[in-house]
């Protein structure tokens, strides 16, 4: 059986995971990492968090993994192979902050 990652974190890792987990802006995923982590640095085993967040085993030692190697940079999504985007993160993130929160004139969403 593989050795499992052993997650460690400082009061400010500790702080900003668990602000992006309950942060209703952060994205979903994200938000799963950083629960997954948290729940890894509590102590708990693979399987026990897997249980709990509804997810595969496997996920959860991914995730575990990638913040002992690379801190809480390692829990954003790498770059994918294929054609580079054309719309930078910073226009994605204004579309969807102003249509979440700005209502048009004399108009619904």
């Amino acid at each position: 059986m593989a050795q499992r990652a052993e997650v460690v974190l400082s009061g400010e890792e500790r702080e900003t995971l668990e602000r992006w987990a309950r942060r209703p802006k952060s994205s979903q995923a994200l938000a799963f990492r950083c629960r997954i982590v948290l729940a890894a640095a509590a102590g708990r085993s693979s399987s026990e968090i897997a249980a709990e967040l509804g997810c595969n085993g496997s996920t959860v030692g991914k995730w575990r993994g990638r913040f002992a190697r690379g801190g809480i940079d390692g829990l954003h999504d790498e770059p994918r192979p294929g054609k580079p985007r054309s719309i930078s993160d910073e226009d994605v993130e204004r579309v969807i902050v102003k249509t979440l929160e700005e209502q048009p004139a004399n108009a619904t969403h």
